[in-house]
């Protein structure tokens, strides 16, 4: 029986999931919770098969897995894996999309309405008891903006963008979709020409050369004044320093992350330290849904089930 590891299992939550199908398979498999990179190389050395969310798996580690033949990776993005060594060697390689289009989307209008209804702002004044003490039946004291008519710009107009496109248009939204960054083909008006009248700036894109750090301190200054910013993509997109200038200042109305550059971020990371009611925050769960983890772990179970079935 072929040997198995997933190294980082608790990242999936596996606890709460049916995992009939996976306990079924045909392979002897150690579920690690977590995998520190000095530990990874042991782990895997003896490994047919690595199930691997975010552990990386670069050409040093993978010189010490000479067993292995299949890498799963539970998640969407592979860049923790190197690929040109895994194509060199023959490792099958398979990755999971579209498990968490719903949920990333309802988690992107979520953020949306908090910033816009400023929620966090009127739940904090009632629970420091500011309501019981109003004059009147209710407070006034934050501005709340009507989305309806506003202008949403959305970067990335996959599976994810365009189901968001659906949402925001639901509430009345007028929607624009940038060019893809670096295809200087695409039809579509970039997105610093979208910017200057943008009520509303969406991420849904990959990080790659072509969009590592686009919104950064030149994007910003063409930013409409009091536009918000949703990122449930990927952290490097933002320059975080630029951002935060931006929020300060008071150009941008507001933010809201579920993604940072780095994860987890350190407990004094520049945005975490922020204080003012314009920076919402979520530590990347915008896929955890439980629906969108059992679709996940299904996807991955077919895929490995698959590779076992085929002649070694």
């Amino acid at each position: 029986m072929m040997r198995a590891v997933f190294l980082d299992a608790g990242s999936l939550g596996l606890s709460d999931l049916d995992t009939a199908q996976l306990d079924a398979l045909a392979i002897d498999l150690t579920c690690y919770e977590t995998t520190r990179p000095d530990q990874v190389q042991a782990r895997v050395k003896d490994a047919t098969v690595i199930l691997t969310n975010k552990v990386v798996l670069d050409e040093t580690v993978l010189s010490q897995a000479s067993h292995c033949k299949y890498i799963g990776i539970t998640a969407t993005g592979m860049n923790n894996v190197d690929l040109t060594v895994c194509e060199r060697r023959g490792i099958t390689v398979r990755n999971v999309a579209g498990y968490g289009t719903d949920a990333v989307a309802q988690h992107t209008l979520m953020l949306l309405l908090n910033l816009a209804a400023r929620f966090v702002d009127y739940y904090q004044d009632v629970r420091a008891g500011k309501w019981s003490q109003s004059p009147h039946f209710c407070r006034l004291d934050h501005p709340v903006t009507e989305l309806a008519g506003k202008h949403a710009v959305i970067v990335g107009h996959g599976a994810l963008g365009q189901r968001v496109e659906q949402l925001f248009a639901a509430l009345g939204m007028q929607v624009s979709i940038a060019a893809r960054p670096g295809n200087a083909d695409d039809p579509r008006p970039p997105l610093k020409d979208l910017l200057p009248d943008a009520d509303v700036l969406s991420l849904h894109c990959q990080l790659s050369e072509h969009t590592r750090a686009m919104v950064n301190a030149a994007l910003l200054a063409k930013v409409k004044p009091g536009c918000l910013l949703i990122n449930t993509a990927r952290g490097g997109l933002i320059d975080e320093a630029a951002l935060l200038d931006a929020l300060d200042s008071g150009r941008l109305g507001g933010a809201a992350l579920d993604v940072l550059s780095q994860e987890p971020p350190p407990e004094d990371h520049p945005l975490l330290q922020y204080d003012k009611p314009n920076l919402l925050i979520t530590p990347h769960n915008a896929w955890v849904a439980t629906a969108s983890r059992q679709r996940l772990l299904n996807s991955v179970v077919s895929q490995l089930s698959d590779f076992i079935a085929q002649p070694q």
